[in-house]
């Protein structure tokens, strides 16, 4: 995550809290999503699940109006038509 907020100059808060702590009264009335979760401003992108560093670059692009950006092709194949 910090890497992300280097690269679209966007601010990152992690918070990380023992999971008996995410489970009280006292953060359910926070209004806070459930953990594991991804905020973008407001909107809660994820919440209990896991997302795609593309999917997540998609997301911050789109919040701070910038174009997507260009899917990173990943594999075998293109590390070695890269040499």
């Amino acid at each position: 995550m910090p890497r992300l907020g280097e690269k679209y100059e966007i601010e990152i808060e992690t918070i990380s809290k023992p999971r008996q702590e995410y489970k009280t009264i006292e953060y359910d009335h926070l209004g806070l999503p459930v953990a594991p979760a991804i905020m973008v401003g407001e909107e809660i992108v994820v919440e209990g699940a896991d997302i795609s560093d593309d999917n997540l670059k998609e997301v911050i692009c789109n919040h701070l109006g910038l174009p997507p950006p260009e899917p990173e092709n990943k594999g075998i194949l293109n590390y070695i038509l890269k040499r």
